[in-house]
């Protein structure tokens, strides 16, 4: 142990060393002040512009000019040296943006092409629209060099997020030295307010990948906490009228799919066809309606399935879009996990418990008893609706409701060959509210309300939440916090006997300097030991008492060797909160920076954890009685990622934790190497490749559940149970191979291909075991004789070709290809190819769909007058 400690004082002294640099109190000030706001005025036009990337209309040439950029990266303030010049338009319908980019040559232009979304190896212009100039909300509309589109919603709560599409158009041409790009954004694409006389917050961003630099026109500092609170204004805006904002987009799909395993008699092939449509209507300046009718997810990637040993859930991406796009403000608060929506069946796994067991007649003949033919595994909804928008006086509403049908598995009987329906999940309502006041000086308030009411007497959820940030004035120092209380009401499903009311509460509280090379803060939360948000949120453990104390040190200009250095250390410490009992103590810290010559970023993370009680894993409620100890470690961990502009670059991971002796336990270890090349064969095509490896040596960990005195095992437990008896504990060895192999081709801005192939196996090795009794004591269990040894594996293709063949229309045909194998005992086996081949030869689900989506635009559609 006091090792551990001194390698740990060893590495934070070398850290804040390292971190030093010579700098004035006032030079440190400045870099921290905001930067004074540019303003550009807007030109208004009567005839609309031909998007050619030309900008010879006269137009352009009357408007005012935006140029001479700040550098944001690598070194942040200077001017730029290759001239940008913006001019902004705008008409009745639509705002225009010219951009021309000068350049030393056309080889200095990257120009990639890649998916829509996905800048890759490019150059970009992007202009970023804070419509309510509320300084926290804005929206971003990035075009590369190759003509590829990048749209963005800006949020406190998400920050730059992705996920968010409009329907706008664009334009790129290489003209000599230079590039240029035009874009027309129509005013259906955005919200604003009906004033007559507007101002918008406004920047243009510009990187030139070739030197790896990012430019600003209004100057954003590194050292400034915050993004659109940095930005200049646009003036000029004169009768804009917000349009009638109504767009319908249908899809229809078909769908084969090849099933290994089926009912006797019965075709291992179906198809089926279905049809929905996408809704978007602006129900005033200000909101927007969302709503998805008879929605079709069947398209979307494959889940990465692991081997699950840890006492709670695996949190799986979300990738439907109706579900990541615009939810910014149904996530503040974080008390919405889209996954709950159309999840996994209440009583999915309670099935077998409702068989009919077989029987003897009294002619001696024998009934076989029932087993089931169909179990759904995922909850159709039935349609999901979305209300969202801001007001001119800062206020953010939103709405989100969906809605699911009853779910049944079929079983049949063995004898007779009769059919009945087992309910495994009844009709639910799936509701969210959400109320955000932007306030000054990049503050806001907010109230979120999260509810789930199902039919009959199953148990409804509902979570109240309130959080608040106030910052002042210099944006130097912030005061956030919230308040969440959750409570449930009714019986658990299936058991009417089993009443699950409950009430909980949540609250947190931090202190910080947000602003400035140093930065630092104190936090306090108490999750308390009924607070249950996961009907309709995502939490992994309550029942907790935290507090911690971080610091940064960061230099954001080069220096040295080294384009920019960050630092950070923090202290960590937390409880049970019922019964008050110590869990944990950590001290992390860790730094990355980049080298200048060759642009290679390296970072490493340390951290000294002492004793840890894990009340969790023992999986007994209440907690505080069992828990299993965890002896001191430490762990460093490190990373590599190198220039991404050459055709060959790679990510390399590494990290080993070391873990204290344990009365007569010793060796136990855990380490984990990544490495990920990739090659860009030309700007149209490219590899991916990623393999990982993780090796836990001597792992203590839950076995399953034990009678308080016979040493049989009484099985798995899916979920905490009561006090039962002791719980058997397993000293194992676990090694996880994680290999990923993605290859895309781009044949234009507007169409691609992409496959992705996946092979996961998690092999576990059992090496002994013990009886775990209250107040953590062990005790060996030599009786327990039972090979627990088990492996995974888990194979997946998705291949996509993906083709957008008007703005906001696309046809995509998915390919999918998904196998898993369980294998227990003696069938297990810690062979990598050994594995990889029974997974190949394992019978696999194949699906292949074409799905067309159509966008309708009301204000395209109208007739025009005259």
């Amino acid at each position: 142990m006091r090792r551990f400690l001194l390698l740990g004082w060893l590495i934070l002294y070398t850290g804040a060393a390292w971190g030093q640099a010579p700098a004035t109190v006032s030079a440190a000030a400045d870099a921290a002040k905001v930067a004074p706001k540019r303003k550009l005025q807007a030109t208004r036009i009567s005839t609309p512009l031909k998007l050619d990337g030309a900008l010879d209309e006269a137009a352009w040439q009357a408007a005012p000019i935006a140029t001479q950029f700040y550098e944001y990266e690598p070194t942040p303030g200077p001017i730029e040296k290759h001239p940008t010049e913006v001019r902004v338009l705008y008409d009745d319908n639509a705002i225009y943006i010219g951009a021309i980019m000068h350049d030393v040559s056309q080889d200095s232009i990257l120009r990639e092409l890649s998916a829509r979304d996905n800048i890759g190896n490019s150059d970009w212009f992007g202009v970023f629209f804070d419509t309510y100039n509320d300084h926290l909300n804005a929206y971003e509309f990035i075009v590369t060099s190759g003509g590829v589109q990048f749209d963005a919603r800006q949020s406190p709560t998400n920050g730059e997020d992705g996920n968010w599409n409009a329907v706008w158009d664009s334009h790129t041409a290489l003209r000599g030295t230079d590039w240029v790009a035009e874009i027309r954004i129509p005013y259906s694409a955005i919200r604003f307010s009906k004033a007559t006389e507007q101002v918008w917050g406004l920047n243009f961003g510009r990187q030139r990948r070739s030197s790896r630099q990012k430019f600003f026109w209004n100057e954003v500092k590194p050292a400034v906490s915050g993004f659109v609170n940095q930005w200049g204004e646009l003036t000029g805006l004169k009768d804009l009228q917000p349009p009638l904002r109504l767009s319908l987009t249908p899809y229809v799909s078909a769908y084969v799919n090849h099933y290994p395993y089926n009912e006797q008699g019965k075709q291992n092939m179906t198809t089926s066809f279905n049809g929905g449509a996408d809704v978007k209507w602006g129900i005033n300046e200000s909101f927007t309606l969302d709503a998805t009718l008879v929605p079709d997810f069947g398209q979307v990637q494959s889940d990465n399935q692991v081997l699950n040993l840890s006492p709670f859930e695996v949190q799986y991406n979300e990738n439907r879009q109706f579900f990541t796009e615009g939810t910014e403000l149904f996530n503040k608060g974080g008390l919405f996990y889209s996954r709950r929506v159309g999840a996994t069946p209440l009583g999915f796994g309670g099935v077998e418990d409702q068989l009919r067991a077989g029987y003897q007649n009294d002619d001696g003949s024998r009934h076989r008893g029932e087993f089931i033919v169909q179990n759904p595994g995922v909850t159709r909804l039935l349609n999901a609706t979305k209300v969202s928008g801001r007001t001119s006086k800062g206020l953010g509403i939103g709405v989100f409701n969906a809605i699911s049908n009853d779910v049944y598995a079929t079983v049949q009987d063995s004898t007779s060959g009769a059919r009945r329906d087992v309910l495994t999940q009844p009709l639910s309502n799936y509701n969210i509210v959400v109320l955000d006041q932007s306030l000054k000086n990049n503050s806001y308030v907010s109230l979120i309300n999260t509810n789930v009411t199902r039919a009959g007497s199953t148990y409804d959820a509902n979570v109240t939440g309130g959080l608040f940030r106030f910052a002042n004035k210099a944006n130097s120092y912030a005061l956030d916090g919230r308040v969440v209380y959750s409570n449930r009401r009714g019986k658990a499903f299936g058991k009417e006997d089993d009443v699950t009311d409950q009430d909980g509460y949540k609250y947190y509280l931090s202190f910080n300097k947000i602003s400035g090379k140093f930065t630092w803060g104190v936090d306090h939360g108490i999750e308390s030991h009924s607070y249950n948000p996961n009907d309709l949120g995502l939490l992994f453990a309550n029942n907790n008492i935290s507090q911690s104390l971080y610091a940064n040190y960061n230099i954001y200009k080069p220096f040295w060797k080294l384009n920019k250095l960050s630092t950070y250390a923090s202290l960590s410490y937390s409880l049970l909160e019922q019964p008050r009992l110590y869990q944990d103590l950590g001290f992390y810290t860790g730094g990355n920076t980049t080298i200048t010559k060759n642009f290679l970023t390296v970072g490493f993370d340390y951290s000294l954890i002492p004793v840890t009680r894990d009340y969790f894993d023992p999986r007994r409620t209440p907690l505080g009685k069992y828990y299993v100890r965890k002896p001191a470690n430490t762990g460093l961990s490190g990373f590599i990622s190198s220039d991404y502009r050459k055709k060959f670059a790679y990510d390399l991971n590494g990290g080993v934790r070391l873990f204290a002796a344990d009365g007569d336990r010793t060796g136990r270890t855990s380490a984990s190497l990544s490495i990920s090349p990739r090659y860009r064969v030309s700007n149209q095509l490219s590899f991916v490749y990623a393999l990982s490896v993780e090796r836990n040596q001597n792992q203590i960990g839950y076995a399953g559940g034990l009678d308080s005195s016979l040493p049989y095992d009484n099985g798995f437990l899916t979920s905490f149970g009561g006090d039962e008896g002791d719980v058997l504990l397993g000293r194992r060895n676990v090694t996880t191979f994680t290999n990923t192999t993605t290859a895309t081709y781009t044949f234009t801005n507007r169409m691609s291909f992409n496959i992705r192939l996946r092979h996961y196996v998690s092999n576990v090795h059992y090496r002994d075991f013990s009886r775990l009794h209250p107040n953590g004591i062990e005790t060996p269990e030599p009786a327990y004789e039972r090979n627990r040894d088990n492996t995974f594996n888990a194979f997946n293709i998705d291949a996509v070709y993906s083709w957008w063949f008007a703005p906001g229309s696309q046809v995509s045909i998915v390919w999918k290809n998904a196998g898993s194998s369980f294998f227990e005992a003696n069938a297990a086996t810690p062979l990598y190819f050994d594995n990889l081949s029974n997974t190949i030869n394992t019978p696999h689900n194949n699906n292949v769909s074409i799905k067309v989506l159509y966008y309708l635009d009301y204000l395209a559609l109208r007739p025009r007058r005259g």
